[in-house]
């Protein structure tokens, strides 16, 4: 049903007779298409069926504010939002994680630039309406890791947990104001080497935006799910992003709670993704997940959260 309601709508667009090819998908109920001209001039087709994305309104707002700042989002060339289509601009077809693949040693540069991008994020004011990741928020987006990854799930185990990491929360930043595009890592971010400045990175998904600390996404860099990054990258660039006005150390406290509490939810995630939906490919980067959290864990100001964290879940299990 949901292939003909997309090929009936592209056959009222323009792009009605080019050639279709499926992308990886995400973690999402999205689907992605690359569409090919006669020439090779191509556009992404972005299918998300609004009875289980809802409206992808935010996302085009999101769009219109990132390219307000100079940033590359992709154009919205068509968008029907009643049947949850949308073309986009190709950004292009190399991310931080292909590109490193072949070519490690740009992982600095890539970084760095990275980086910059977000200085530039957080420079102005973000859009009106966005979910503000209170501490009460915070704790609560991590419900799904008890639900779906816990091995333990005493009552009061887990309001030790909660409580101890809204306090954390709380105690780094309980008036968050900076705009986190939230899925920040390097699959989502497309490498243009011949461009200059942020037109460099193309920026992709962003629709669950939010407001949180200007970590956050830092965070979702260093820590990412699917792939190993020099952990020599975390005191330069916490430094590059705090800039002259921030205090470093600081900024590395809120580094590694935001970190936590970010993995402590992708942890959950994965977890329903492999079990309710049958993706069970995010069962092998459970693994690394949980390296991150044990990591972040260690440091000072949360080692005591640590020991609880690692009652609540048993990484053998977590791991099957």
């Amino acid at each position: 049903m949901r292939k003909s309601i997309v090929s009936q709508w592209l056959s009222t667009t323009s792009w009605g007779d080019w050639q279709r090819i499926t992308m990886t998908g995400d973690a999402s109920k999205r689907r992605y298409e690359r569409l090919l001209d006669q020439n090779g001039k191509s556009v992404i087709l972005m299918d998300a069926p609004p009875e289980t994305c809802g409206s992808q309104e935010r996302f085009v707002d999101i769009a219109v504010h990132l390219k307000s700042l100079n940033l590359l989002a992709p154009e919205i060339l068509e968008w029907d939002d009643k049947k949850g289509l949308l073309i986009l601009s190709d950004l292009g077809r190399h991310d931080f994680a292909q590109h490193l693949c072949t070519t490690p040693k740009d992982e600095t540069k890539l970084y760095n630039a990275a980086v910059s991008v977000l200085r530039s994020l957080q420079s102005t004011p973000p859009p009106n309406g966005l979910t503000v990741m209170t501490p009460d928020i915070g704790v609560k987006m991590i419900g799904v890791a008890f639900e779906w990854a816990a091995t333990d799930h005493s009552i009061d185990l887990i309001t030790e947990i909660t409580t101890r990491l809204r306090g954390l929360l709380h105690d780094v930043d309980p008036n968050p104001r900076i705009l986190s595009l939230r899925d920040f890592h390097a699959e989502n971010l497309i490498w243009r080497s011949t461009d200059h400045e942020n037109s460099r990175i193309g920026l992709l998904d962003f629709q669950d935006a939010f407001i949180t600390h200007s970590t956050y996404d830092l965070a979702s860099l260093l820590r990412d799910a699917r792939r190993d990054v020099n952990p020599e990258l975390l005191t330069p660039l916490l430094t590059q992003l705090a800039g002259e006005s921030g205090n470093l150390e600081d900024f590395r406290r809120a580094f590694h709670v935001m970190a936590v509490q970010r993995n402590l939810r992708i942890l959950g995630i994965f977890h329903r993704l492999a079990r309710q939906d049958g993706k069970t490919k995010y069962l092998s980067l459970i693994p690394r997940v949980w390296a991150h959290l044990q990591n972040d864990l260690a440091t000072p100001d949360l080692i005591k959260l640590g020991h609880l964290v690692t009652k609540a879940f048993d990484p053998a299990r977590a791991y099957s």
